[in-house]
């Protein structure tokens, strides 16, 4: 088999992975009606998904030693928790939270 038709057939399959992943829960809850305790656990999801890649984006892992702060990272939090906590919309969080890291890697030269 060729690269050319073996990088094809991969993306093909990721694809079909991905969205398969994406439909069949949807599918499959049209079908089942979940508990109350479960919907309830599942509402909090998102918010510890974000919180985690958050966190885990302002700091710097060396292996053998103690994370270091990402400064830039850190910096850029504060006005995008800011915007968060006053528009609570998505996009207006995540315009102010790319444009001020933009701005922050501007300014120190990275």
């Amino acid at each position: 088999m060729s690269t050319f038709n073996y990088t094809i057939l991969t993306i093909l399959g990721c694809g079909l992975v991905t969205w398969l992943s994406r439909i069949l829960p949807f599918i499959l809850l049209k079908k089942f009606n979940l508990s109350e305790t479960v919907l309830e656990y599942l509402s909090f999801v998102p918010i510890v998904i974000m919180s985690a890649l958050w966190f885990s984006s302002l700091f710097t892992q060396h292996l053998g030693h103690l994370p270091t702060v990402n400064w830039p990272n850190l910096i850029a939090s504060g006005p995008t928790l800011l915007s968060a906590i006053l528009s609570k919309n998505l996009l207006v969080i995540v315009l102010v939270g790319v444009c001020s890291l933009g701005v922050i890697r501007l300014i120190a030269g990275n």
